[in-house]
């Protein structure tokens, strides 16, 4: 009784810390906003928030200056943080929060350097999007609607009210119309990118590169075609590119600005990264995190790419709650027997689910609970000129560290997500490295 009753009073301590900090940073931001002009852009949506948020800000860096941060600063109490350009303390650490409120109120005060801000925001489930509306974002993109945090969300409808949210506080909303159901959209005044002539914004032609990129032609409103030269591959990497040459031109870039800034788009760690393995082989990196529709738009970019050898290593998807079963039988029924030499499974679900569905379409499956064994496995089969697509998600999963037996380069390795100290520390404690 007394560890429960220390618990619970913990557990409320922290959250009025959390509540009381939330207050404090919200009130700087508004005031901020308040004093300083320039234009604050917010990405949405279940998945691909990260990679678009990346592909905004390159895009937009060539012409303006562009506050943002790379890595997940996207809840409540984060997303601030990355307006005033601080790093999250610790929540206890009352000296270092007391810091970040005193240089926040500097920043107020001087001229705020930056033309455009670019968040992240992302809810974990019901009632905190309308949390983020006192931003009041000059645009929103929101990305897709898709299953995400199923064990919270329950259902897809739960998940596009919350996501949508979005769209009731903000000045100008872009919606992937090709990844978001066209029910949801109605009655909102929205402007729509992807893939149909009705859109606002579309793509008009996309021809693939394979592994080298896509050569694209953009429809930008009512504008002439923009073309460009893209180092990003497949349908979803694309579809970003066109999100972020949207957003450019809702910020009243020029066609040149546009152009050059797409050129700086690239492949980002752990999103469909290209990197070169051993035996002349090439790896797909999309170990960053991993949902159905992503997958299998990956494993596309796979089945089209010309090789000796095509392997697939796919990892747990995880947080997909009841949907998990009907997720993972999904991808592993999209696995073709005819275009993969290997299926390699990471995890628990996706051993119990994706490896049956891809056995049963005529697919090779070997099925592991430690990417480390996985890679392992790989690099002992792996042929000359093989090239090699990895995903999964993140906690019992880690599908980068597989890579590591693969890469070509050893100091490639810092070029996978979640190197950093507090990660390998996270992945020692769940997986004994070989």
């Amino acid at each position: 009784m007394y560890n429960t009753n220390k618990m619970s009073k913990v557990f409320s301590l922290k959250r009025l810390g959390r509540s009381l900090v939330c207050r404090i940073l919200e009130s700087q931001v508004r005031r901020l906003r308040a004093k300083h002009s320039f234009k604050l852009v917010a990405v949405a949506g279940s998945i691909g928030k990260t990679s678009t948020k990346l592909a905004i800000a390159h895009s937009l860096e060539v012409s303006k200056r562009v506050m943002y941060q790379t890595g997940n600063y996207n809840d409540r109490v984060t997303v601030p943080l990355v307006i005033f350009g601080r790093t999250l303390p610790p929540l206890f650490n009352i000296a270092a929060w007391l810091k970040i409120f005193l240089l926040n109120e500097k920043t107020i005060r001087l001229p705020y350097y930056y033309d455009v801000v670019i968040v992240e925001l992302g809810p974990d489930g019901p009632g905190q999007m309308k949390d983020f509306a006192y931003l009041e974002p000059d645009i929103a993109v929101v990305t897709a609607i898709t299953p995400e945090h199923m064990e919270y969300f329950k259902t897809l409808d739960a998940v596009a009210a919350e996501e949508l949210t979005v769209c009731d506080f903000s000045k100008k909303v872009l919606v992937n119309a090709d990844d978001i159901p066209a029910g949801y959209l109605e009655g909102r005044a929205v402007l729509t990118y992807g893939t149909s002539d009705v859109y606002t914004y579309k793509i008009t032609d996309s021809v693939s590169k394979g592994l080298e990129g896509t050569d694209v032609e953009l429809q930008l409103a009512a504008e002439p075609p923009l073309q460009a030269q893209a180092q990003i591959v497949g349908a979803q990497g694309v579809k970003i590119l066109l999100a972020a040459a949207a957003t450019g031109q809702l910020l009243g870039l020029t066609d040149d600005e546009l152009q050059r800034g797409l050129q700086e788009i690239k492949p980002f760690a752990g999103r469909m990264q290209i990197l070169r393995g051993i035996k002349g082989s090439t790896i797909i990196d999309d170990t960053y995190n991993a949902s159905p529709e992503p997958v299998i738009a990956a494993l596309d970019v796979l089945y089209a790419a010309k090789s000796s050898q095509r392997i697939a290593i796919l990892g747990n998807m995880n947080e997909l709650g009841e949907y998990s079963e009907e997720a993972h039988r999904k991808v592993g029924a999209y696995c073709q027997p005819d275009k993969l030499d290997i299926v390699v499974t990471i995890g628990p679900d996706a051993e119990k689910y994706l490896a049956p569905a891809a056995k049963g379409k005529g697919c090779q499956v070997h099925s592991f609970s430690s990417p480390y064994e996985a890679g392992e496995f790989v690099a002992k089969r792996l042929k000359d000129g093989a090239v090699v697509l990895a995903e999964g998600s993140q906690n019992r999963v880690f599908a980068e560290e597989s890579l590591k037996v693969l890469l070509a380069d050893k100091a490639d390795e810092s070029r996978l997500v979640r190197q950093s100290r507090v990660w390998m520390a996270k992945k020692r404690k769940q997986f004994r490295p070989l």
